[in-house]
């Protein structure tokens, strides 16, 4: 048996009705001290890379926003919670769920 990760959630994120159902699960696809960490290192650096676009506009700033965001959750999805992102099946909850926790993080309602 391999125990090197988790199995896959039992949970089908499409069966969410709407974002508010969606959070708590969300929630539970990022227990992971580490991978929470790296979503909010993805997400500040995605949010200074869209200043960046706006001050220089230049277009490239869109793609390293997107890259930076991406690349650390996946790593922290991949690489510590071993599970899949959520977003390969329900982008744009997951979307919200990355912003939403972000926000949770700054308030202290989500430790880090």
């Amino acid at each position: 048996m391999n125990t090197t990760t988790a199995p896959e959630s039992a949970v089908d994120p499409r069966c969410f009705k709407s974002f508010a159902e969606f959070y708590p699960f969300y929630l539970t696809e990022h227990a992971n001290r580490t991978c929470r960490r790296l979503h909010f290192i993805g997400s500040t650096l995605s949010l200074l890379c869209l200043v960046a676009l706006v001050v220089t506009l230049n277009p490239l700033w869109l793609l390293a926003g997107l890259v930076a965001g991406y690349g650390f959750a996946w790593i922290g999805h991949f690489g510590f919670e071993k599970n899949r992102p959520a977003s390969f099946k329900r982008p744009l909850y997951s979307f919200m769920g990355d912003w939403a926790m972000y926000r949770d993080i700054w308030l202290g309602k989500i430790k880090i």
